[in-house]
């Protein structure tokens, strides 16, 4: 998405630009994922570039099927598939400070200059696997949800989930009915937040065809802007009356839509809501009662070649199982190899937890920027939203290179340095550094993300304190 995006921005301004996809086709982690289900939880009309409003959406939220659509649609009527080379995964970036420019290693021992690079290579697409002894002996389908396996059994069998976020509760909403038994194994359930559904008629889609205005009132309706703001004063504010609101229509949730009192115990989770990303789903409790499901809290001990074998001696008979247990969300660039000014290697700079100045620059990493980077805003909201604004930002930026201002331009490390001492200090009082244990953490248990409000967030890409970035002189003048 942000890559596209990126894409597309620099195609209408003229520049010279190639972009770089590991994979044989675009989408990111709308090409990854695949598996039933799949569902983007920010509304369809939200989820989008600001400059290309779709009509044919099929509901309030998305499919992931629809949503890989709509991005392949948006990069062939932009013109920038001219300018991707597919199955091209960058393995190194190493800057020449003489030449001032950044050399890319291409994984078939290619080598390619490039002035400036636009890392935007997204959070979530290094699967993660859990840690469970003899999850390799098991002998129906066992796979990260990230790889789905098209031909596993699920229909009238009997299926494993491990994992509980979004992914989890997606495709056991979808499973649900399918399977023969639905065995859903989660370590602390999650809150779920009631949001409503809908599908789209084909008069409706329609009249967004002819009108996109129609598609314009419901992205820019005040009440859903007014809802991303109030959740964003409400990770910031835990104790104000924005985050009870949540905690209450979550807690009601529960009450309310679960009938087995055991079940709802099982269901209960003991940290605050919003603390982990809120689940939001019109239907995951429904799904979660149907007599083929049932909900596995205890601690799983290993995995046999017959199932998963439970703590207490309990074994549950499978024929395939789904790890939905996410991805390691501190890679971005990574593994690829980036080397900074003086050989500054990012995995070092990194060691104890990504970052980047307001979430798009690096200290001593010259004319390299980042969509949707470390410490960026993450939530219930559309990062397509969050990837434009920091585009605005570092095209500003670009513009002292386009111009002739300056040759190379970085933030200056103490900029950073403070930026991110008063990020970490906020992020701790976050709903995030409430005492659970999510994705949104980093390897020191604080908060990894943005910890101010939207506003602030807006505000501070409207415009680059240009007094916090170091240049460099053209080569003509620094000769």
């Amino acid at each position: 998405m942000a890559g596209i995006l990126a894409a597309i921005r620099l195609h209408q301004a003229g520049e010279n630009f190639t972009v770089f996809e590991k994979a044989g086709r675009l989408g990111g982690t709308w090409r990854e994922n695949r598996y039933p289900g799949l569902t983007c939880d920010v509304p369809a009309h939200a989820y989008t570039y600001s400059f290309e409003p779709y009509a044919e959406w099929d509901a309030y939220y998305a499919k992931g099927g629809e949503i890989q659509t709509y991005f392949e649609k948006t990069a062939e009527k932009y013109g920038i598939m001219p300018h991707v080379r597919f199955d091209s995964e960058v393995v190194s970036t190493v800057w020449d400070d003489d030449a001032a420019v950044w050399r890319l290693g291409l994984i078939n021992g290619e080598q390619v200059e490039a002035e400036v690079v636009i890392a935007a290579s997204g959070v979530l697409h290094h699967p993660k696997l859990p840690d469970i002894a003899g999850l390799d002996s098991f002998k129906g389908r066992a796979f990260h949800s990230a790889r789905w396996q098209d031909d596993a059994p699920v229909d009238g069998a009997r299926v494993g989930v491990i994992g509980n976020g979004s992914t989890g509760v997606q495709i056991v909403t979808a499973l649900n009915t399918r399977a023969e038994r639905l065995v859903h194994f989660q370590r602390s359930p999650q809150w779920i937040m009631p949001v409503p559904y809908f599908q789209y008629s084909e008069e409706e889609k329609e009249a967004f065809r002819r009108d996109p205005a129609l598609i314009d009132e419901i992205r820019n309706n005040k009440e859903y802007w007014d809802n991303i703001f109030r959740f964003t004063h409400a990770i910031t504010d835990t104790h104000g009356p924005e985050i009870a609101a949540i905690e209450q229509a979550c807690l009601d949730n529960l009450e309310n839509s679960i009938r087995d009192p055991e079940l709802k115990e099982k269901l209960r989770p003991d940290y605050r809501a919003a603390c982990k990303r809120l689940i939001y789903s019109w239907s995951y409790y429904d799904a979660v009662q149907h007599p083929n499901v049932a909900v596995e809290r205890d601690r799983i001990a290993r995995i046999e070649p017959e199932g998963v074998r439970m703590a207490d001696g309990r074994l549950h008979e499978l024929d395939t199982l789904v790890l939905a247990t996410g991805f390691h969300a501190d890679r971005f660039i990574r593994p690829t190899t980036v080397l900074g000014r003086d050989g500054l290697s990012l995995d070092d700079l990194w060691s104890i937890r990504p970052t980047a100045y307001y979430a798009v620059a690096i200290p001593s990493f010259p004319n390299f920027f980042m969509l949707n980077g470390p410490t960026g805003p993450v939530g219930n909201f559309s990062l397509i939203d969050i990837a434009e604004r920091q585009w605005a930002y570092i095209d500003q930026l670009l513009g002292r290179l386009r111009s002739g201002q300056a040759r190379t331009i970085e933030p200056r490390a103490d900029a950073h340095a403070d930026y991110e001492e008063r990020r970490i200090a906020a992020a701790r009082t976050t709903i995030f550094g409430s005492g659970c244990n999510s994705w949104y953490l980093d390897a020191t248990g604080v908060p990894a993300s943005w910890p101010w409000s939207y506003e602030a967030f807006a505000d501070a890409m409207a415009t680059p304190v240009m007094d916090d970035y170091v240049t460099t002189a053209p080569a003509e003048l620094a000769a």
